[in-house]
């Protein structure tokens, strides 16, 4: 048993039909621990680096053309033109988090998830986009987990890190309440 931290991304459909805590509940019975949350707006950036994968895997499955749409289509559906504009991003903390959270999540296909998981009770496939509307990310690995969570989180928003950090300086204009 390995201690380990997961991303979990509450996606714009879920929290367009207000799923959130029904999420968190589900997630809270697993008794892992909630170590960093926040609400992002997914640029095309962050969207292609969370999804660097996925293009080359769709078009070794379904063919250039094929593969291509589907990437896009994701790419869409993440940076919410769909929905909504912005994810609920998630760290859980715990002893194996990963397994935990990905067999309450289900099937990536809600239509294949068992209807007792998040995906297979909340999700569906679009019928007029065809997307897999499946209302959650999370990491499948240990290796994904860390990359994802390096990405999408610095480390003073985690109240607990488990990858290597470090203390450097950087000078860079930052954005603050406006004194009056």
């Amino acid at each position: 048993m390995a201690i380990q931290q997961c991303l979990v991304i509450i996606k714009p459909d879920g929290l367009v039909k207000s799923l959130t805590g029904n999420i968190i509940t589900a997630i809270s019975e697993s008794d892992l621990k909630i170590i960093g949350a926040k609400i992002v707006n997914v640029t095309k950036e962050l969207a292609e680096s969370h999804y660097s994968d996925l293009r080359a895997n769709q078009i070794a499955k379904h063919g250039e053309k094929e593969g291509i749409k589907i990437f896009e289509e994701t790419m869409n559906y993440i940076q919410g033109k769909f929905h909504t504009d912005r994810v609920f991003a998630l760290v859980y903390y715990g002893e194996d988090a990963i397994e935990k959270i990905r067999k309450l999540a289900g099937s990536t296909n809600p239509e294949q998830a068992k209807f007792t998981t998040i995906r297979g009770k909340y999700g569906r496939i679009n019928s007029q986009t065809g997307v897999f509307e499946n209302v959650i990310h999370t990491s499948d690995s240990e290796k994904t987990a860390k990359r994802e969570i390096q990405l999408w989180f610095e480390p003073e928003e985690l109240t607990k890190q488990i990858y290597p950090i470090e203390k450097k300086e950087i000078k860079m204009d930052k954005i603050t309440w406006k004194s009056e």
